[in-house]
């Protein structure tokens, strides 16, 4: 696990802003990095039960806030029947229809006037390499609020939408157009989640999809062909988050060079990367 963090030598921890930190879904991307100290994280989550759960099993290097996080107005919290549907958008009932196992757990129980934090209002946040974020259908205005302290940022994980299911939500493209105007392209899909359109479904497993898209978390990368505008620090980073959280050694691999180029680390750091992959130790 350190073989690359000592081959890097990189000045610090990343650091992780993790928005919407709400553990229903199972670990994080960044968990390796958590586990073996490589990383610090601020998350930011508003359901009081659900803080309360991060805060019981958090480790020394991880901070938990009761903030949401938009566009800095005052917004109203529709609370779901089912936690992770929780939005400061509305569902949309006619969409749901369509897609009618998932209505029951889009039921809004319970509303609440909040008052949202602009992500670059954030004094808590210094420094943000690596940004997570699935708030149900609010991520533009998050991106949008963010621009100056995501100008450093190296990684975006975020949940987008093909089928938008809550009242004026931004779709995939809209998501899209703002993080490449801020220096991102996609690189990969982290999940993907297919639904069946009703009333179709499979007696023994309702919830299997054929083949219509609802949702998928995509990961956005600085973009790596111009790497003049991203400084020795950033490309470790990156390096670092492409191998450990996605297994995303080719892009490791392009940081690495990169970094020999500008003589930043070891001339020999290209060929011992390539032998680790090569020959990975033996697990214990």
């Amino acid at each position: 696990m350190e073989f690359l963090a000592q081959l890097l030598q990189a000045e610090r921890p990343i650091e992780v802003v993790d928005i919407g930190a709400n553990p229903i879904d199972g670990d994080p991307p960044y968990k390796i990095l958590l586990d073996a100290g490589l990383c610090n994280v601020t998350g930011f989550e508003p359901q009081p039960d659900a803080l309360a759960q991060l805060n019981q099993l958090k480790s020394k290097h991880e901070r938990y806030l009761p903030y949401a996080v938009a566009d800095g107005e005052s917004h109203t919290l529709n609370i779901c029947q089912y936690s992770g549907m929780t939005s400061l958008l509305k569902p949309d009932d006619k969409v749901f229809d369509h897609f009618i196992a998932l209505k029951p757990h889009a039921e809004v129980v319970k509303r609440v006037l909040i008052d949202t934090h602009a992500l670059d209002d954030i004094t808590e946040i210094k420094q943000l390499d690596f940004l997570k974020i699935d708030i149900q259908g609010a991520e533009l205005s998050v991106f949008q609020s963010g621009r100056e302290k995501l100008k450093h940022t190296v990684v975006i994980q975020t949940e987008i939408s093909f089928i938008t299911l809550y009242q004026n939500q931004p779709g995939f493209g809209e998501i899209d157009v703002e993080l490449r105007a801020q220096g991102f392209i996609p690189h990969c899909f982290a999940a993907v989640k297919h639904w069946p359109i009703a009333p179709f479904s499979y007696t023994e497993q309702p919830r299997q999809a054929i083949n219509q898209l609802l949702e998928a978390d995509m990961v956005y990368v600085r973009d790596f062909m111009h790497p003049e505008k991203m400084d020795d620090e950033q490309l470790k980073q990156l390096a670092l988050i492409a191998h450990y959280c996605y297994h995303s050694y080719d892009l490791t691999l392009r940081c690495i060079v990169l970094l020999e180029q500008r003589q930043a680390i070891a001339e020999d750091c290209q060929q011992k990367y390539i032998d680790y992959l090569n020959h990975p130790p033996a697990a214990s």
